[in-house]
């Protein structure tokens, strides 16, 4: 008989902790910097994420519990799929065998969520109730957006102008999940103003949705960043996948 073309873990083996890749570095990550190139600690963090994830983002410690409010989502679609790609094997003549882990499968159709969880649902606990990000393609800003519905925050999303413009059901879909949705460079933030000043009809880029994104945590309490990449509690959410296979 030959192997099953689609292998999934069973939801009691769903992994309990994530791997901390910080604790196995020869030498540890340097710091973060301010504009002067100065480390900064957390307290300069504070005011853009909360402090829970801050110490996650800092943390040296192998392994880290995850715990039960964020797997009681997870479950909706984890274990994700491991497929065999028989037919890319074929089409390569290759006698290995090829698999790859189906992150498709999560209501927002990426791998996204198994961080956009962990950071709402830590948001929620330390008092947050609004969550601002940047977009690109909309696939991150639908994944907070979708996180953010079901542990019961606001969820504010600038995202690309030409992205915005060229891929409205991306915009619906974050909608549908009850966030609010502005093309960036907007007229709400001095960032954006600056540069529609500067240039009426720049595309926009990451960078600027970022600026606006983060202007807007800082300016309230209640408010903080969520950022889909770069940071190392970022990566450590995403360990799930591994792990599961």
């Amino acid at each position: 008989m030959s192997t099953p073309t689609k292998i999934v873990l069973p939801e009691k083996d769903l992994p309990r902790q994530w791997y901390n890749i910080q604790a196995d570095l020869r030498h540890p990550l340097p710091p973060p910097v301010d504009l002067t190139g100065k480390p900064i600690g957390p307290e300069a963090l504070a005011p853009v994420f909360p402090m829970n994830l801050i110490e996650q983002e800092m943390s040296t410690e192998r392994w880290i519990d995850i715990p039960e409010g964020i797997l009681e989502v997870l479950r909706i679609w984890r274990p994700s799929p491991l497929v065999r790609a028989r037919r890319l094997e074929k089409a390569l003549g290759t006698p290995a065998k090829i698999y790859y882990k189906n992150e498709g499968v999560s209501p927002a159709g990426s791998h996204k969520p198994n961080t956009a969880i962990a950071q709402a649902y830590y948001n929620r606990e330390f008092g947050i109730k609004r969550l601002t990000t940047e977009t690109g393609a909309g696939q991150w800003g639908s994944a907070l957006a979708f996180a953010c519905q079901l542990m019961g925050l606001e969820c504010k999303v600038f995202m690309v102008r030409i992205s915005f413009e060229q891929k409205p059901f991306r915009k619906l879909m974050m909608e549908t999940w009850g966030a609010t949705c502005v093309a960036s460079p907007s007229t709400e933030t001095q960032a954006g103003r600056d540069i529609l000043a500067r240039d009426p009809e720049t595309p926009g880029s990451l960078g600027i949705a970022i600026s606006e994104a983060i202007e807007q945590a800082v300016q309230d309490p209640k408010t903080r960043y969520s950022l889909g990449s770069v940071l190392n509690h970022v990566l450590m959410h995403q360990t799930i996948i591994g792990l599961e296979t």
